[in-house]
């Protein structure tokens, strides 16, 4: 299975965000447009048909990330 880049699925979600409270204070047709977009393209990074459950997959994923570099940061302390 392919994973996606971290920083990539950190990008398209604090994108959500921004867009979700542009158009919870105002409606912007363009900003809806866009805000399809993320949606689909955060569900399709994260292999999910629903914006709830590829958040928290982007969630998961980038605990994951996070929990990754700070074992090998770890690791390569422990090992001087």
């Amino acid at each position: 299975m392919l994973v996606p880049d971290p920083k990539a699925v950190r990008k398209l979600l604090t994108r959500y965000a921004v867009l979700r409270i542009s158009l919870a204070e105002k409606h912007h047709p363009q900003a809806a447009v866009e805000l399809n977009d993320v949606t689909y393209t955060l569900c399709v990074m994260t292999g999910t048909t629903g914006i709830r459950e590829a958040i928290v997959k982007a969630d998961a994923l980038l605990a994951a990330a996070r929990d990754a570099r700070t074992s090998v940061v770890t690791d390569g302390c422990a090992l001087a």
